[in-house]
């Protein structure tokens, strides 16, 4: 059984690493632990039943509330978010983008073009007086759903 554990955000890593600390030193019947990218403050948690999992989160810091969120999830819910997607093949020329790291950080912007060989992308940035284009890792812009 898979339960969803709520964590304080930025700590889901930290929280795992204490989990997994005490399942070994314990013999716990925990099948596995995962920290899903694109969903903050939440760890799942594998284990036998739901009492064993709230037995590996006692005294655990950084988990918020109760630690587990409505009982168990089944792993078909968890589906569309753990399956991976090529990053460059989810970019189109005319996308919007918000570019999430370096000097034009928070900054939102036009795809140009897409070099998919070099994971490069060519953005120009919506706010700007001068429309200048700017070459970027794709790996440095999450796309914008409109």
């Amino acid at each position: 059984m898979i339960f969803p554990v709520r964590t304080t955000v930025g700590q889901e890593s930290l929280v795992v690493d204490i989990i997994s600390a005490k399942i070994k030193s314990e013999g716990l019947p925990v099948y596995s632990l995962a920290v899903v990218p694109g969903i903050k403050g939440y760890v799942l948690i594998e284990a036998e039943d739901e009492l064993t999992a709230r037995h590996a989160l006692t005294n655990t810091p950084h988990i918020k509330g109760q630690g587990i969120v409505k009982g168990a999830v089944k792993i078909e819910e968890l589906d569309a978010m753990l399956e991976a997607k090529p990053l460059m093949k989810s970019i189109e020329e005319g996308a919007k983008v918000e570019l999430i790291s370096g000097p034009f950080k928070g900054e939102k912007a036009k795809v140009l073009r897409v070099n998919a060989t070099k994971e490069e992308v060519t953005v120009e940035l919506l706010e700007a007086a001068v429309k200048i284009p700017v070459t970027i890792k794709a790996e440095n812009i999450r796309i914008i759903k409109e």
